[in-house]
């Protein structure tokens, strides 16, 4: 614990327009140099520990070339050695670049290509799976052996104090085909996002312990990590979700904070052994990225001490709406309302503002939105409206409505994108590489409900003749995908359901999906 004197300095970094998360950093290391910062399944790092660690890294990125602005490829399960790589990254002035993990090996030489790196830091089952042929010309450095890499003891980095616009991570989009793109966030954009998180955690006197199960190359991560570093807390790293050892964690080391997506909560829900574990000391949860349905909000409320936090927003940025779950039982069907500092509008297909209760288009502006797509500024250009006053806001991709409460309700998606396990998949990629088989002759792809990942992808084929069969067509193209976008299930069709002005009726495909899945066919 800290004492008041320095609770009222650190609260008053905290309210700055803006500030260093090196800074904050350095600052918690000297106030509490024993209190431990990071844990996972094979070491622990005090606060004092994380300071010389990081700066010794970052001395030895930039003794190895590194350039300002320039970026720092990180490719494995999220660990101790991983987030101190992405501090590190920050410190020396650097770019934070995590790489999905489950990417195509060419989506992941696109995406480390892309991001600019000089360095890319990967574990072991990485390594072994891509070969030492990927990615030859960049410097490579084991996770597992940083410790050696690093600069020697009593190294320091030269000072760096970040300019706003300074880029702070780049998030790579998940679940598309090609290159995924690079969402850029800057230094202003992370310290109003997380700071004033952190900052209501120091004055409530809230003890921060959490505990982060998915992925560091998440954004969804991000809302659990970052905040929990600038108020000084503990975090506990799961390099993968399990059930059993979640609850373990969760009951052992008092965790007070989690971010879980909603797959996690159903299967924690669904786990035998849930209700014989002492959740407690848990004081708030926070869900984000995919579709969190009212029951299973309701059933979290029910079983799981703590309040219930909902985020809706995108990695790009735009309007953040927050549902306080515990407060407004009767809104559970919502995403909250518009944070402080976060505006919405609701738009028809001529992009005019539509009355509350009418669906729309849902576009959204706020202080924390990305600087743009990495070497994409067509693609960025597509993701914005601009009003006429010359606002710029960003295109949502959702379909919603306002209520007279000033809640919004999602009632579907632009583009029939689907999330599976809490990553975004685009039907119009797979569907690409399905048209690449010569059998093929037209494809669609829908999303079905999924107890296991929230949603999963389903495809329909026309063939051609002689063509081969259905499940060798799957696992081709399945064996081009990344695994969070492979296709679950393939069905042939004699023609594609199509309305009188020759438009693909997908809503007739996901009907008969889920007739399919309900016969045992998905």
């Amino acid at each position: 614990m800290i004492d008041n004197e320095a609770k009222e300095a650190l609260v008053a970094v905290l309210k700055e327009p803006f500030g260093s998360f090196p800074g904050v950093l350095r600052w918690w290391s000297q106030a509490q140099p024993t209190a431990i910062a990071m844990v996972d399944d094979n070491r622990e790092v005090a606060w004092g520990e994380l300071l010389g660690e990081v700066e010794r890294l970052a001395a030895r990125l930039l003794e190895t070339g590194l350039e300002r602005g320039q970026s720092v490829a990180i490719l494995g399960t999220s660990t101790v050695n991983y987030a101190l790589v992405f501090l590190a990254a920050v410190r020396a002035g650097g770019v934070a670049a995590p790489l999905t993990t489950s990417a195509s090996p060419e989506q992941l030489q696109g995406m480390a290509k892309d991001s600019g790196a000089r360095h890319l830091f990967i574990d072991a089952g990485k390594a072994a799976e891509l070969g030492p042929d990927f990615m030859p010309d960049l410097i490579r450095v084991p996770l597992e052996a940083i410790d050696t890499w690093m600069a020697p003891p009593g190294s320091t980095a030269p000072d760096f104090e970040p300019a706003p616009s300074d880029p702070f991570n780049i998030i790579y989009s998940s679940g598309t085909t090609g290159v995924p793109k690079g969402i850029v966030h800057s230094h202003q954009m992370r310290w109003l996002q997380f700071a004033s998180t952190a900052l209501s955690y120091t004055e409530a006197g809230l003890p921060v312990r959490t505990l982060t199960s998915t992925p560091l190359y998440s954004n969804t991560t991000m809302v659990g990590f970052l905040p929990a570093l600038l108020a000084g807390g503990t975090m506990r790293v799961m390099g993968k979700f399990d059930c059993g050892r979640w609850l373990g964690h969760a009951q052992e080391e008092r965790t007070t904070l989690t971010m879980l997506v909603p797959v996690q909560y159903q299967r924690l829900m669904d786990y035998p052994g849930f209700d014989e574990h002492d959740l407690s000391s848990l004081i708030l949860k926070y869900c984000t990225s995919a579709p969190f349905s009212p029951e299973l909000k309701r059933e979290v409320l029910s079983r799981m001490p703590g309040g219930l936090v909902e985020i809706y927003s995108m990695t790009e940025g735009g309007v953040v709406c927050l549902l306080q779950a515990h407060e407004f039982p009767d809104k559970l069907h919502t995403v909250g309302r518009p944070a402080p500092g976060s505006e919405m509008k609701v738009l028809n297909d001529e992009d005019e503002e539509v009355p509350p209760g009418i669906p729309g288009n849902l576009i959204g502006r706020s202080q924390t939105m990305m600087s743009g797509y990495k070497n994409r500024p067509d693609k960025t250009n597509e993701a914005q409206y601009v009003d006429a006053d010359g606002g710029v806001w960003m295109r949502m991709g959702d379909i919603g409505r306002v209520d007279e409460d000033g809640f919004v309700e999602l009632v579907g998606r632009a583009k029939d994108m689907i999330i599976s396990g809490g990553f975004n998949i685009y039907p119009s990629d797979l569907e690409a590489e399905l048209e690449r088989e010569s059998d093929v002759i037209e494809a669609a792809v829908v999303g079905i409900a999924s107890r296991a990942w929230g949603e999963t992808p389903v495809g329909f084929v026309v063939l051609g003749e002689d063509a081969r069969g259905i499940d060798a067509i799957l696992g081709s193209v399945n064996a081009r995908l990344g695994k969070t976008q492979r296709l679950s299930a393939l069905h042939a069709i004699d023609e594609m359901p199509r309305s009188h002005i020759g438009k693909l009726l997908k809503t007739d495909l996901r009907e008969l999906a889920l007739t399919n899945a309900q016969e045992g066919s998905v």
